[in-house]
């Protein structure tokens, strides 16, 4: 299409929806005719499962398909993380093998970036993968990383040179999660979740061809994987029409139920700041002259940084990767949890510790407390994110750092 506009694009993908819907299939079979049509990634080239498209068409033909009953594209890391990753960087040949069943929700994914020695310095990461003919054999432990005790695979970042900077010597592979040595331990947190796993890796195997991009350029493939992550927020439904029924529909909502499990506490993490005006309605709060600043300090800060937000969706839909600006949404993310934090402290008095009480919502802002110091660290410490706009947007200098110019096997001697 020479000219595209949004009626066109829901015009064309309704029209293929119509001829190609069967409720009565798999949703494996189902995604399987989505993706083999161009519509599941509109915005990929037509080499790899697209049609060449605007990067806002994968929006736009997903809403299309679901507002008229259809399923679209899988929830989860996945389809917005280890897919688009594949598509800009991996070869042909991993392409082939893991994209399509990528899309379709055949393989499940988590992601091995950050380890318990390395903090928010991902590039001093200690994890190893030692070459053995045509195979990588990985040793080290990964934290932090969701769903890894379920996934099938996992992307991850591992070091293969010891004699270079760090950041040179980092590698990155796709690796399959069932195999042996890949042990995965669930975290048990504060608010008594348990979202999160720490992943042993025991002489793990990897072939050389499950590689993805270039052995040793593994760092500039996990900062597109990290862009995308600041750019993804996580589905709360599966946005089906209420009236949608089949077999199809059926087991979309049972993949979309067991994947939600993982972040039911997420709107706790964010916050909740969508509950502070009822909560001083009930605690006969409203008329507070100091919390009702508080209150209106978190409501205007919260609508500038969905403002800001929007204007950086606005520029990704043309197409352009997703940048530093996602540093900005992700740092007023932290803010909006902390403000939100304070407010439900203020309003609640010493109430807000209580777990089991009269109101049902007590439990809500007690897990509100105990959730939101998570929203400053997942996806990218607030200091790291300051780093990236000071060095990026702003043009400041690099803070100064001997480990970034020296062998890493030298750190720390």
């Amino acid at each position: 299409m020479s000219e595209v506009d949004e009626q066109l694009v829901v015009e064309q993908v309704l029209d293929w929806f119509h001829g190609a819907w069967d409720p009565d299939l798999s949703l494996l079979e189902w995604r399987e005719r989505l993706v083999d049509s161009g519509w599941a990634v509109p915005s990929w080239s037509s080499d790899w499962f697209g049609r060449g498209l605007p990067a806002w068409t994968d929006r736009v033909a997903h809403g299309a398909i679901r507002a008229v009953g259809g399923v679209a594209v899988p929830l989860g890391g996945g389809m917005m993380l280890a897919a688009p990753t594949m598509y800009e960087h991996a070869s042909d040949d991993v392409k082939a093998r893991l994209m399509h069943r990528t899309l379709t929700g055949e393989l499940t994914w988590c992601q091995l970036f950050s380890e318990p020695g390395a903090g928010s310095d991902l590039a001093g990461l200690k994890a190893t993968a030692v070459l053995d003919g045509d195979v990588w054999v990985v040793n080290g432990q990964k934290v932090w990383n969701t769903s890894a005790d379920h996934a099938d695979m996992g992307i991850l970042v591992a070091r293969t040179d010891w004699d270079v900077p760090k950041h040179a010597g980092i590698t990155y592979f796709a690796i399959d999660m069932h195999q042996p040595g890949v042990e995965a331990r669930p975290i048990r947190q504060m608010n008594e979740y348990q979202s999160f796993n720490e992943v042993f890796l025991t002489d793990a195997r990897i072939p050389h061809s499950d590689v993805i991009g270039e052995v040793g350029g593994g760092w500039r493939v996990a900062r597109a994987t990290l862009a995308h992550e600041r750019a993804f927020s996580v589905q709360r439904s599966l946005a089906l029409a209420p009236d949608a029924s089949g077999r199809v529909i059926d087991e979309a909502r049972a993949e979309a139920a067991e994947y939600l499990k993982t972040y039911e506490w997420y709107p706790q993490r964010a916050g909740r700041a969508d509950l502070v005006a009822g909560r001083a309605e009930a605690a006969g709060r409203a008329d507070d002259a100091i919390v009702r600043q508080q209150m209106m300090r978190l409501h205007s800060f919260q609508r500038a940084s969905q403002w800001t937000a929007d204007r950086a969706k606005a520029a990704r839909e043309p197409g352009r990767p997703p940048g530093s600006e996602g540093s900005i949404g992700k740092l007023a993310l932290s803010e909006v949890a902390r403000r939100s934090h304070a407010v439900h402290t203020a309003i609640a008095g010493a109430q807000a510790m209580l777990r089991d009480g009269d109101d049902p919502l007590d439990g809500v802002v007690s897990e509100v407390l105990l959730s939101t110091p998570a929203q400053s660290i997942a996806g990218g410490t607030d200091e790291i994110q300051k780093n990236i706009l000071g060095e990026n947007m702003l043009g400041l200098k690099k803070e100064p750092s001997v480990d970034t110019r020296i062998p890493f096997k030298d750190v720390g001697q």
